[in-house]
């Protein structure tokens, strides 16, 4: 399994199989063009014999330089359970480490399970939130109305 920096020319190729991966979900327009432009030294991208297995995107936040943000990650359903995704996060938190951040946050919606499981596995946990959805802490309206989001943050 290779694992290299995402360049500008990776959009296409990630953005093509989001809803694909996301099983129908509409995802392609949470994966703006600007992330491939700006935030290479910290999104990556990995790769098989059979083509891309796994993408994450992340950056370094500019108001809180010890904060580190995932954005977007996925991983082949063909490919899952296969340590791709462990690789992508390790591989984050160990360079935006060395760059001074001490957490990692990241949220999801709560109607995706797998990732509520996934980030819990990886020893994220969910922040408190304004009211609680199936025993899980959620921010109401986080990324606007109706569109509630877990938070989540892993000290590193």
């Amino acid at each position: 399994m290779d694992i290299r920096t995402i360049t500008s020319e990776d959009y296409e190729m990630v953005t093509s199989v989001l809803n694909e991966w996301w099983g129908g979900r509409q995802m392609k327009d949470k994966l703006p063009r600007l992330f491939f432009e700006h935030f290479q030294d910290t999104s990556f991208i990995t790769f098989g014999p059979e083509g891309m297995t796994g993408f994450l995107i992340g950056f370094q936040s500019q108001s809180d330089p010890e904060t580190a943000y995932i954005h977007f990650s996925g991983v082949h359903p063909d490919f899952r359970k296969m340590q791709i995704g462990k690789q992508l996060y390790d591989r984050f938190m160990e360079t935006v480490k060395e760059r001074g951040c001490t957490k990692v946050n990241c949220v999801t919606a709560p109607v995706n399970k797998v990732s509520i499981a996934y980030h819990t596995k990886l020893g994220f946990e969910a922040e408190k939130g304004t009211k609680t959805v199936n025993g899980i802490p959620v921010f109401a309206n986080y990324d606007g109305p109706g569109q509630d989001r877990i938070l989540f943050v892993k000290y590193i």
